[in-house]
């Protein structure tokens, strides 16, 4: 039987979550929803302070369960559509990792890779300038200029690598 090249990815426990650890103010979510040319509402607020708020890295669904503690009204599909509209005008960032569903995360300041245990689903993310030049030296030998890029590396974590039941 031919293995899948993408790796099953379990759903991340809370140990295992970045945190977002600045604060962005009001005005701030506010001048990014104008800047989507859009109209500030509540429901907009709502979603974009709960994508900064606490764990990088959720899924839609898990987005829409967390708003819908305090805002039922607030629908799966406006949640989806309002991401969607944040990763095109580049607030957001979109990061697919093996077979789930894509995660979200507020667009870093600063770029970074990410870095996934496949046995737990534990999300790393690093910084490596040499990696950066290297993508950029390929982009340019093919004649590409360019505009961003993910990178995803796919491991076990020291972790899993020191449980009895690992096998790599």
């Amino acid at each position: 039987m031919r293995q899948s090249s993408v790796p099953f990815l379990p759903r991340q426990v809370d140990e295992d979550i970045i945190m977002h650890n600045d604060v962005i103010e009001e005005s701030e979510l506010k001048k990014i929803i104008r800047e989507l040319n859009l109209k500030v509402t509540g429901q907009r607020l709502a979603i974009l302070k709960a994508l900064h708020e606490g764990r990088r890295h959720i899924t839609a669904q898990e987005l829409y369960e967390k708003l819908n503690l305090e805002h039922p009204e607030i629908g799966f599909a406006t949640v989806y559509r309002f991401l969607r509209v944040l990763t095109e005008g580049r607030f957001a960032t979109e990061v697919r990792m093996g077979g789930l569903p894509a995660r979200y995360e507020m667009a870093p300041r600063d770029h970074h890779d990410h870095l996934t245990c496949v046995k737990c689903g534990k999300i790393c993310e690093f910084e490596n300038r040499g990696i950066e030049s290297l993508q950029e030296k390929v982009a340019h030998q093919f004649g590409f200029k360019l505009t961003h890029h993910v990178l995803e590396l796919y491991g076990v974590c020291p972790e899993c690598q020191n449980t009895k039941n690992s096998k790599n």
